[in-house]
C-alpha cells in the first residue's frame, strides 16, 4: 500500500492540472480524506501528511476519528444521518454534508443549542433511486424554508455522481450542481451563503474540480481501501 503522503502529492498535482485547465486557484479546493474504511492509525497518517479534513459516513466512525485526531483535523459527516443520532455529532463534526429533509434539519437545529451547525444540502441530480438527496427542483424551496431554523447555516450543496468508467460522463451532473449553487447564491439569503460544492470522488474528482467543486471526497486514491 502506498503511503498517504505519496498519494497526496500525486493528487495535489492532479488538482493543480484541473485548476489550470479551468482557470481556478488550487487554494479553492479542499480535499477530504474519506477514512470510513481505514483504521484510526491510517487517519492519523493522513493528518501527519498535512490533510486537515477527514470524512466519515457513520456516527460511530466519526466519533472514533474525532477522538483519534484530537483537534488536528476537521471531521466531515458525509453519510446518511438518522435524526435520532444527530445529537451525537453536533459540535464534533465541523460540517454535515447530507442534510436532505426537514425532520433532520429540525433535529440539528434543536441539538445545536448555542452553536451554529454548518451543513451542505444533499442533491440527487442523477435521480438514481439508490442515492439519497433532494431532487434539484426541490432544493431552492427547501433551503428557503430553513430560514426558520436559526442554528443552521447552509454553506453549500453536495452530490454523489453515478459511477462511470469514463469520468467525463459525470461532467453534466457537476455542471448542473454549479448552476444550482449559482441560483441559490443569487437569493443572497443570510442563512444560506451556499459558497461550497461538495462533489467528486476518487474516480471523477478532476472533472468535478474543473466544474467548480470546492470540496472533493477521496477514499481509495488517498488513504486506500
Amino acid at each position: 500500500m502506498n503511503t498517504v503522503e505519496s498519494n497526496w502529492k500525486a493528487i495535489k498535482r492532479n488538482i493543480g492540472r484541473a485548476c489550470e485547465a479551468s482557470g481556478r486557484d488550487p487554494g479553492e479546493v479542499t480535499c477530504i480524506a474519506v477514512t470510513k474504511y481505514v483504521s484510526p492509525e491510517r487517519a492519523i497518517e493522513a493528518v501527519n501528511a498535512g490533510i486537515t479534513n477527514l470524512g466519515e459516513n457513520r456516527v460511530e466512525g466519526a466519533l472514533e476519528k474525532y477522538e483519534a485526531v484530537s483537534g488536528r483535523a476537521d471531521i466531515h459527516f458525509i453519510g446518511t444521518l438518522q435524526s435520532k443520532k444527530a445529537k451525537k455529532i453536533i459540535g464534533k463534526c465541523a460540517y454535515i454534508h447530507s442534510l436532505d429533509r426537514w425532520s433532520l434539519a429540525e433535529e440539528i437545529n434543536k441539538r445545536s443549542e448555542e452553536t451554529v451547525t454548518e451543513c451542505f444540502v444533499q442533491v440527487n441530480v442523477s435521480g438514481e433511486e439508490s442515492k439519497a438527496g433532494l431532487s434539484p427542483e426541490k432544493v431552492e424551496p427547501f433551503i428557503e424554508s430553513l430560514m426558520k431554523l436559526p442554528r443552521l447555516r447552509i454553506v453549500g450543496l453536495m452530490t454523489l455522481a453515478p459511477f462511470e468508467e469514463d469520468a467525463e460522463r459525470t461532467r453534466p451532473v457537476f455542471r448542473q450542481m454549479n448552476e444550482l449553487r449559482g441560483h441559490i447564491q443569487e437569493k443572497s439569503w443570510a442563512h444560506a451563503p451556499c459558497s461550497y460544492l461538495s462533489m467528486g470522488m476518487s474516480n471523477d474528482y478532476m472533472v468535478a474540480v474543473e466544474e467548480g467543486a470546492t470540496h472533493i471526497r477521496l477514499g481509495t486514491s488517498l488513504v486506500g481501501e
